[in-house]
């Protein structure tokens, strides 16, 4: 008040205290409510129909892929805006990798094949084959939603190979105990379902399990 309020400004060349007189009556009060902070930046409609904000996807109408949008977001909100229309709304990812997915974003097709629940899996394996009824089951017995993605994979190959191919890749695969899509795909993509599959081993011989003929038992070698 003595110093630096009395001398004039080096840009407004006024005395702050000048100035403050104008503009005290034009001040008002905050407001009640805090007004909420927002960062802004501009995002692209990736072809899966997703936008990447800090490394986590956030869906879009799948009409506007391709095209260019503005995401505003909150501490708990991510909005998306296309020629200053509101398209998405989604709550705000913290972990990276995450995915927030609206299914009415997406083309029909895919939101046909979302649909595609573990009995709709089960039923199709059933009329696939007992090899691939018995895959999938293998899969659901061990976490129902995380192989539920790999399960419907499998089922999808019967409109590539048939479902004579994929029962047979199915009975490969389970017989070398690998229940996984990743086998089924491999078996098939390599030929290898009509390969005869692997055995299981033979008992061992009675030369094995009772001693050989001139073997002698422990009681025996301790007395020597």
């Amino acid at each position: 008040m003595q110093e630096a309020s009395v001398r004039k400004h080096g840009t407004t060349h006024e005395q702050p205290l000048t100035r403050f007189a104008i503009e005290q009556p034009l001040l008002a009060a905050l407001p009640d409510v805090p007004p909420v902070l927002a960062a802004w930046a501009t995002v692209t409609v990736h072809r899966d129909a997703h936008i990447q904000y800090h490394k986590a996807l956030y869906s879009a109408p799948f009409a506007l892929v391709g095209k260019t949008l503005w995401l505003k977001a909150t501490d708990t909100v991510v909005q998306l805006f296309h020629q200053h229309e509101l398209v998405a709304t989604h709550p705000r990812l913290r972990k990276a990798g995450t995915r927030s997915t609206v299914r009415d974003h997406q083309p029909p097709a895919a939101q046909a094949w979302l649909e595609h629940d573990p009995q709709w899996c089960l039923s199709q394996a059933k009329e696939i084959g007992p090899s691939c009824l018995a895959l999938i089951l293998a899969l659901f017995n061990d976490q129902v939603l995380v192989n539920l993605r790999g399960a419907q994979g499998i089922v999808r190959l019967r409109g590539k190979v048939g479902d004579t191919r994929l029962e047979a890749a199915c009975e490969r695969a389970m017989a070398h105990s690998s229940p996984r899509w990743r086998t089924v795909k491999t078996i098939l993509d390599k030929g290898l379902e009509s390969e005869p599959t692997p055995q299981s081993p033979q008992p061992l011989t009675d030369t094995y399990v009772n001693g050989g003929r001139f073997g002698r038992n422990l009681q025996s070698l301790l007395i020597h």
